[in-house]
């Protein structure tokens, strides 16, 4: 099956880039720094989300949704994470990017879309019997079995992609042109 890994280098990547102090950080009058990393709010905790997956009409996708139950804001990485039962490599993203905190505000939902296979007659398709979802590369994910997800006895694969998290499942199926 031909599954390209993502790289979890972007995600540290990203996370050193935030940890380092911005150079063109303006000093307060009391002197300390505002930085951008002020500005964003904390990365969300694995309790703090939810995680969910279902199977759509469209037999070929997959749609996600993560709701903050926390009563702040916070961040997860901005592609979710998407791998298929016991194959290597995960969904790439679409468009093409690089990890990103994305911002979802409390009791707030983002939704995603996944498309596990271009065609399913397609005779080097894989079959799993689950995939694992998260939402930030350092949280664990949730796994969902086919039969959780609505997919019946196996979920169908080859060269899956997944859009980034979007404020609602239209706009995530806009990004694969579902709608």
């Amino acid at each position: 099956m031909r599954i390209r890994p993502v790289l979890t280098l972007s995600a540290v990547a990203a996370a050193l880039l935030l940890a380092v102090p911005q150079s063109g950080a303006a000093a307060s009058p009391s002197g300390s720094h505002a930085s951008k990393a002020a500005a964003q709010p904390k990365k969300c905790s694995a309790n703090a989300v939810r995680l969910r997956a279902e199977q759509s009409s469209d037999r070929r996708v997959v749609h996600l949704r993560v709701t903050n139950r926390s009563s702040r804001a916070c961040t997860v990485d901005r592609i979710p994470t998407v791998t298929f039962g016991d194959l290597d490599g995960a969904a790439l993203p679409k468009p093409a990017g690089q990890s990103a905190p994305y911002r979802i505000a409390a009791g707030r939902t983002a939704y995603a879309s996944v498309r596990t296979i271009a065609d399913r007659s397609d005779p080097d398709a894989r079959r799993v019997r689950s995939i694992t979802v998260s939402a930030d590369p350092s949280l664990f994910g949730r796994t969902f079995t086919a039969r959780e997800l609505g997919a019946g006895s196996a979920v169908l694969v080859w060269e899956p992609v997944t859009t980034w998290w979007k404020p609602s499942a239209a706009a995530a199926d806009r990004v694969l042109g579902l709608r």
